[in-house]
């Protein structure tokens, strides 16, 4: 295992483990790092130099920092169309 790929590696896993605080659920976080990794697998395959599990745990590693730190907000509209969206405490905040 090259010097890379154990970061990559590291990488998603201490990512992978801390993002559930930052992220909305588990399951988005476990969907963001799948399409990375298999973005990233696609990717080794079709660049030299790359192999296919190397570029797998780049991408999934991208993809948990990805989904982690996206802010995913679901916006509404009021009767005046203002958008706004609902925080974990109930209170409306406008954009």
């Amino acid at each position: 295992m090259t010097r890379k790929s154990l970061i990559a590696g590291l990488t998603a896993i201490s990512v992978g483990l801390a993002s559930p605080v930052y992220a909305q659920s588990a399951e988005q976080m476990l969907k963001g790092t799948a399409i990375g990794a298999g973005g990233g697998a696609l990717a080794g395959a079709i660049l030299p130099g790359v192999s296919t599990g190397n570029g797998a745990l780049i991408g999934a590693a991208g993809g948990a920092a990805y989904t982690a730190l996206k802010k995913n907000k679901k916006y509404y509209r009021d009767s005046r169309g203002r958008k706004y969206w609902v925080d974990k405490n109930g209170n409306r905040r406008y954009k």
